[in-house]
């Protein structure tokens, strides 16, 4: 398992989410920056926090070119749960297995319960990595609004 870093493309993976269909990374998010957010599951009150913070940003984020994908190890209806409860408004995947997550992003996995720990990327629009953030534990993980001070720092030196 290994780190990525900036400059490498993501990995390709394919997961089924919420609603039905899949969602294929990194080519579902070419063109617009790409926001893939790994989380731990449902139960975790960080990443409740997290993905609503993400869902309160979408209007912002949309207008600088960026669309968000989330994924964990929960199972569909857990997941649709969480969809709705906090009313997200981007593909939230699920289902995913640990083991194949991890080798493909270097994503930490839980010993004891075999989730995901918190682990993000932001993706410029040829699907390679311009920021990762990896958390070996409960806290640690990409935020929001500095999500959106970074792309909008990128827009203002473009060129």
């Amino acid at each position: 398992m290994s780190r990525l870093h900036n400059g490498q493309h993501f990995p390709s993976l394919s997961l089924p989410v919420v609603g039905g269909g899949t969602v294929s990374l990194p080519d579902d998010l070419a063109g617009s920056f790409g926001i893939v957010l790994i989380y731990r599951g449902s139960w975790c009150p960080y990443c409740n926090a997290q993905l609503a913070a993400f869902s309160r940003a979408s209007e912002t984020l949309a207008e600088l070119n960026a669309r968000v994908v989330a994924l964990s190890v929960d199972d569909g209806p857990t997941s649709a749960g969480l969809v709705e409860k906090h009313q997200l408004k981007f593909p939230v995947a699920h289902s995913a297995d640990p083991d194949t997550v991890s080798k493909a992003t270097g994503a930490y996995v839980s010993a004891d319960h075999r989730y995901l720990q918190s682990s993000g990327f932001v993706l410029d629009p040829q699907g390679d990595v311009i920021t990762a953030v990896y958390s070996s534990e409960a806290i640690g993980r990409l935020v929001a609004d500095d999500v959106v001070g970074f792309l909008r720092y990128l827009k203002a030196h473009e060129g």
